[in-house]
């Protein structure tokens, strides 16, 4: 395995969901964008969070540009979109980067400044996404609409199959670091 810390330096392959998985939560989250109404250009907050459950909403086209559009949206100011259908103990919600203390250690940059280290995150923000009261996943983006995905294990267990690219993006970083120092006797 090859160290890196290039965020444009990705693996080839990615964890796709089953046909069968992807074609249950399309039509699930089309269904559900062709019975609600919302304003013109404005996204909508409970196909977004079905979106974001997803293992990879960016292998849904119906997903594509909404959650393209929560970026666009989230970079302008504009607050996280609500879903009054969502029950309780689901929910999304939106909080800025913050590195070193809220940003995935694998995205945080470290840069010697006049008085001490500047910390920089590769992503911007993150939206978590809560099913039952429980963290399923936490979406990291940047302002130029990349993104990645954080999934818990709980999510992973359910799913069975995701995008593994934070994972994958994490067990780089990991060989970058320096070996434990050994106590000498």
């Amino acid at each position: 395995m090859r160290a890196t810390t290039n965020a444009s330096d990705r693996p080839a392959e990615r964890s796709k969901p089953t046909a069968s998985q992807a074609g249950c939560l399309a039509a699930a989250v089309f269904g559900t964008a062709l019975t609600l109404s919302t304003p013109a250009n404005a996204v909508d907050g409970c196909l977004v969070l079905l979106c974001l459950a997803a293992p990879s909403w960016n292998a849904i086209p119906q997903c594509v540009q909404p959650v393209r559009q929560l970026f666009r949206d989230l970079a302008r100011g504009k607050p996280f979109p609500s879903c009054g259908m969502s029950g309780d103990g689901n929910r999304a919600n939106h909080a800025w980067s913050s590195a070193p203390t809220f940003c995935p250690p694998q995205y945080t940059r470290v840069f010697d400044g006049p008085s001490g280290p500047i910390y920089q995150c590769d992503y911007g923000g993150a939206i978590s996404v809560a099913i039952n009261g429980a963290t399923f996943s936490r979406t990291w983006w940047n302002f130029g609409g990349d993104s990645v995905t954080e999934f818990s294990p709980a999510a992973k267990a359910q799913l069975g199959t995701w995008d593994t690219r934070f994972d994958d993006d994490y067990a780089k970083w990991l060989v970058t670091l320096p070996p434990p120092h050994a106590d000498l006797p």
